[in-house]
């Protein structure tokens, strides 16, 4: 890495498919050196990984479940031995249930859903404010945060306790924005509507997009790389006065 003008490093938890790899390809296109974390699937996020060396940038893929406090600490270590630093948090990893009426939820999947979709971008966000805030030696920085604008609708029928975890962590949004916007820290919202992602499919129904872009204003579903340049704008300095607030990116519902 060149010491004297390091690029800046960008953190997308999640990154191996969907929104988070295309906002890590997006990234890199910008000029970001990119870390992506990853559960399950290796090959996929090697293959993001490839892609942004491909763009000429480093890359890191760490294997980290969000909602374990000991990986989340693992994986910033990772990045403080590979690049020195982190600039933006990108918190887009999640994970959804299969369609269910809140009669049939259980309640060891409304934890988990809890854990990894309101807890981990906590638990992400404290690392990154440890190392970002001015108040502890840093540069300030960036935290994003993925949430959907099923926080505002409730996906009733369908995902009641996604919804809810979303809520909470718009709440945490506003909360962290009001507390780190003196030390050099901003912090925002991403909401995706119906976007063309695997996750559907892990809700059972792989083509829901088709089933509800009658209902969004614009006629169609998002793409991910859509999301991900709303996610780069509020990464970047055009936003430089924004915090505390939440982009749409919903094609008008």
């Amino acid at each position: 890495m060149d010491t004297a003008s390091p690029a800046p490093v960008i953190l997308v938890t999640g990154g191996s498919r969907g929104v988070g790899a295309a906002t890590a390809r997006l990234a890199a296109e910008r000029g970001h050196d990119v870390a992506i974390s990853f559960v399950a699937n290796e090959a996929a996020a090697e293959a993001v990984a490839a892609d942004v060396r491909a763009l000429g940038r480093q890359a890191l893929a760490v294997r980290a479940d969000s909602a374990d406090p000991q990986q989340v600490a693992r994986l910033f270590d990772a990045i403080d031995r590979r690049f020195g630093r982190i600039d933006v948090l990108v918190n887009n990893a999640a994970i959804i249930g299969r369609q269910s009426r809140l009669e049939g939820l259980g309640v060891e999947r409304m934890q988990r859903i809890f854990a990894v979709n309101a807890i981990g971008p906590m638990l992400c966000a404290q690392q990154a404010v440890r190392r970002m805030s001015q108040r502890h030696g840093g540069r300030g920085g960036v935290v994003i945060n993925v949430s959907s604008a099923s926080a505002r609708l409730g996906s009733p029928n369908e995902y009641v306790d996604y919804a809810a975890s979303k809520g909470a962590l718009e709440t945490f949004t506003t909360g962290l924005a009001k507390e780190v916007a003196r030390e050099g820290i901003r912090v925002n919202g991403v909401r995706p509507g119906h976007i063309y992602t695997e996750m559907h499919a892990s809700g059972g129904e792989p083509g829901r997009v088709d089933r509800v872009k009658d209902s969004i204003p614009m006629g169609r579903g998002g793409q991910p790389e859509e999301v991900a340049r709303a996610i780069l704008w509020l990464a970047g300095a055009e936003a430089s006065f924004v915090t505390g607030t939440f982009l749409d990116v919903t094609g008008g519902k």
